[in-house]
C-alpha cells in the first residue's frame, strides 16, 4: 500500500505564491511517475504537471512558465511551486504517484487533496 499526503495548500492573493507538498510511504520500491492533478467543483479533474523518473516533465498548457515540478527521490516527495497565482487557478490540489511495490506490483495512489484558493 501506497500512501501520500499533500500539504501547503492555502489562501493567497493573484500574483502570490505556494508550494505545494507530496510524500509518498508505504512499501516501495522505485516511484516511476508522481504529479499533480486539479479540480474545482463540477470540472473534471484535470492534470497540472507531471515528472517521471527520468526527470522528464510535462505542465498544462495554462501553467507553464508560472509552475515548477520538481523531486526528491531520497524522500520520495514532489513538490510543486506556484508562482505568479491567478484566480483560475483556484482548486483542490491532488498528488498521484504510481509506483512498483515491493510485490513488484504497480500501484497507482492518489493523495486527499489540499485546497489552493487565490483570491483578492
Amino acid at each position: 500500500q501506497v500512501q501520500l499526503v499533500e500539504s501547503g495548500g492555502g489562501l493567497v492573493q493573484p500574483g502570490g505564491s505556494l508550494r505545494l507538498s507530496c510524500a509518498a510511504s508505504g512499501s516501495i520500491i522505485r516511484i516511476n511517475t508522481m504529479g499533480w492533478y486539479r479540480q474545482t467543483p463540477g470540472k473534471e479533474r484535470e492534470l497540472v504537471a507531471v515528472t517521471s523518473s527520468d526527470d522528464s516533465t510535462t505542465y498544462a498548457d495554462s501553467v507553464k512558465g508560472r509552475f515548477t515540478i520538481s523531486r526528491d527521490n531520497f524522500k520520495n516527495t514532489v513538490y510543486l511551486q506556484m508562482n505568479s497565482l491567478k484566480p483560475e487557478d483556484t482548486a483542490v490540489y491532488y498528488c498521484t504517484a504510481v509506483a512498483l511495490n515491493r510485490d513488484y506490483v504497480h500501484v497507482r495512489s492518489w493523495g486527499q487533496g489540499t485546497q489552493v484558493t487565490v483570491s483578492s
